[in-house]
């Protein structure tokens, strides 16, 4: 294959993406121009839902929550390392074994 034949391959994969690109941009010119533009207070009003705010949103959580989560993100980081030690655990042998047990440990 031909150093120019490459490029030339990505070719349709460019013009989809320019296509893309543009139909965005002609779609967001033409809403800021066809949209009616009528600011009043209730629109402009920060809202949740469209239910009115009982009490302030800031509350504390507890620090058990966020010992959860840390568990939560060490044990999935931990399974995605557990992976390809999986598909290749027979090529590995007892080695390969004895690395992710300590891993794990």
């Amino acid at each position: 294959m031909s150093d120019l034949a490459v490029p030339a391959n990505y070719l349709p994969i460019l013009i989809f993406i320019g296509v893309a690109i543009a139909f965005f941009t002609v779609v967001m010119f033409l809403g800021q121009f066809v949209r009616p533009n009528r600011p009043y207070r209730a629109k402009m009003a920060p809202y949740e839902s469209g239910s009115p705010l009982f009490q302030d949103a800031r509350v504390q959580f507890p620090m058990r929550y966020y010992i959860v989560a840390m568990l939560f993100v060490i044990f999935d980081i931990e399974i995605v390392f557990m992976f390809p030690w999986a598909i290749a655990f027979s090529k590995l042998g007892l080695v390969g074994l004895v690395e992710m047990v300590v891993f794990i440990a």
